[in-house]
């Protein structure tokens, strides 16, 4: 089973580039983040993928499934605009995915508490985790770290 996770950033060309690859590579689960949006939906993925979100606001997660022997169920009860959850069951297993976008202008423990939903639900099987942690730090040479919260001095 090949999966792919990418934060497109509202991009149409990255959507487009994106599926032309996972077209190529056979992929068969697509986390993404920040998705391209029409009118509020996922746009620009053709009808071989199933897109999965919840919500009705902006989206900001989803995840494709491209392979038809996967069969996926939403769980509804914890997904959200930011969050999608599946559960999953591929041959004679059975396992949970999750693509999660974290806003950074959000307090971090609004995120460990749907993690901590998550891995409650999942507790009895396998997850698959795939974020987009808005996580900043001078290792990718960014000039503002999560940590200190202000410009590094150069």
């Amino acid at each position: 089973m090949r999966c792919i996770q990418i934060n497109l950033q509202h991009s149409k060309a990255a959507t487009y580039n994106l599926l032309k690859t996972t077209d190529t590579d056979e992929t068969d689960i697509i986390f993404i983040q920040e998705p391209y949006v029409y009118q509020n939906r996922p746009a620009g993925i053709g009808k071989k993928y199933r897109i999965f979100r919840a919500g009705t606001g902006k989206h900001r997660s989803v995840i494709l499934i491209r392979n038809s022997n996967i069969d996926a169920i939403l769980i509804t009860k914890i997904s959200d605009e930011d969050t999608v959850v599946l559960e999953l069951i591929y041959n004679n297993l059975k396992f949970y995915a999750a693509s999660m976008y974290l806003d950074i202008q959000e307090q971090l423990a609004k995120y460990l508490n749907k993690m901590d939903e998550i891995m409650e639900l999942t507790k009895r099987g396998k997850i698959l985790i795939a974020a987009d942690t808005n996580s900043r730090s001078k290792t990718w040479h960014d000039l503002i770290t999560n940590t200190r919260g202000k410009k590094l001095e150069e």
